[in-house]
């Protein structure tokens, strides 16, 4: 990819170093506070604690990865599909209404949660240069 704009390198750089704080922080989670997750985790899921501590090795591994240029790129793509793959939980979490960390039982959480999966998703692949959009298009005519 050819590099954006200085603007828009700045916020890919920003985008990048906060997704990959959130992402330590939730493979911490995961690891360390397992029970949580084991709550929202869908009953056909095999092995569930230990797919749990995969996914917060997975979650740490992508985080390094995306901050480290020779890896940044198969961080995202790698990160975006783990997104996909989790949805199942953030919708069996919605469906059950799972409190987990005394948060509410409400539309109001789920659905914002849910809605976001595709951002992050996106998020991850344009904070890994997979993706410049919305930056820089294609031009007209093709």
């Amino acid at each position: 990819m050819t590099p954006l704009d200085p603007t828009a390198e700045r916020t890919r750089s920003i985008l990048r170093w906060t997704l990959a704080a959130a992402y330590i922080t939730a493979g911490i989670a995961h690891v360390a506070l397992p029970q949580p997750f084991l709550r929202i985790t869908p009953a056909w899921v095999p092995y569930p604690a230990e797919i749990i501590f995969i996914t917060g090795l997975c979650e740490l591994a992508g985080a390094v990865a995306l901050l480290t240029t020779r890896l940044r790129w198969w961080a995202g793509v790698l990160l975006a599909a783990y997104a996909v793959c989790v949805y199942p939980a953030n919708v069996k979490h919605a469906i059950d209404q799972v409190l987990v960390a005394h948060e509410l039982r409400s539309l109001w959480y789920h659905v914002p949660r849910l809605a976001a999966q595709p951002v992050i998703m996106w998020w991850a692949l344009f904070a890994g240069r997979v993706v410049d959009w919305p930056f820089k298009r294609r031009p007209s005519g093709r």
